[in-house]
């Protein structure tokens, strides 16, 4: 699987995000959403608990691993071992996936959320990580209300997404496709997908070209 390859397994406004990463970035955003959306996959069609924590754990060794172990042949660990200074960083995506195995469905949206916040914020200079961290958990808790499959737990996250701070945060060029995330979440967190409508658009190529 080729890094395009790893780029179509995304949703079509992480793509878009993404296409206005810096290219000293890319790499390493684009192995935090893949990462994402592979443990997203994990959770949604697994049907054991046991069975989806036993995968999970297998993701969670493999990244702990990464820095002292022989380059693997999954691509998407070579992406990550490539372009994060310490994979390690993105263990907490694989804890707030497992939540979701749970039967707390409000700790596990802002389980998965604080896992997110937790990834962006490893990327991001001292200076911004607060804002990086309150700006990925307000888009995460919008995107979990329009792909979670059980009524229950999108209500749960729209409900969290609405006592979220919408402010506009400070992030660094760097983090350019969060801020087109976040843009877009402001705009919709009610459940509707996020990159519908023309405005929606318009939104994206706004912040993505010109950060605000």
């Amino acid at each position: 699987m080729s890094v395009e390859s790893l780029l179509q397994t995304l949703p079509t406004e992480q793509r878009l995000a993404l296409a206005y990463a810096p290219v000293a970035s890319r790499d390493a955003l684009l192995a935090l959403l893949a990462l994402d959306a592979r443990l997203a996959s994990v959770v949604r069609t697994g049907h054991e608990p046991i069975l989806i924590q036993m995968r999970l754990a297998w993701w969670r060794e493999r990244l702990a691993g990464l820095a002292t172990a022989t380059t693997p042949a999954e691509p998407l660990l070579q992406l990550a071992a490539a372009s994060w200074a310490d994979p390690r960083a993105l263990i907490p995506l694989v804890d707030g996936w497992e939540a979701l195995a749970g039967e707390d469905t409000a700790e596990a949206a802002n389980a998965i959320s604080q896992g997110r916040a937790c990834a962006f914020a490893a990327l991001t200079p001292p200076g911004f990580r607060d804002e990086a961290a309150r700006a990925a958990h307000g888009w995460a808790l919008a995107d979990l209300a329009t792909r979670l499959p059980d009524s229950v737990e999108r209500s749960t996250a729209i409900e969290c997404a609405a006592r979220q701070d919408w402010r506009r945060p400070a992030l660094p060029r760097s983090l350019r496709p969060l801020a087109v995330l976040f843009a877009l979440a402001r705009r919709r967190h009610d459940g509707r997908p996020l990159l519908s409508g023309i405005g929606a658009f318009f939104a994206a190529m706004r912040v993505g070209l010109f950060g605000i």
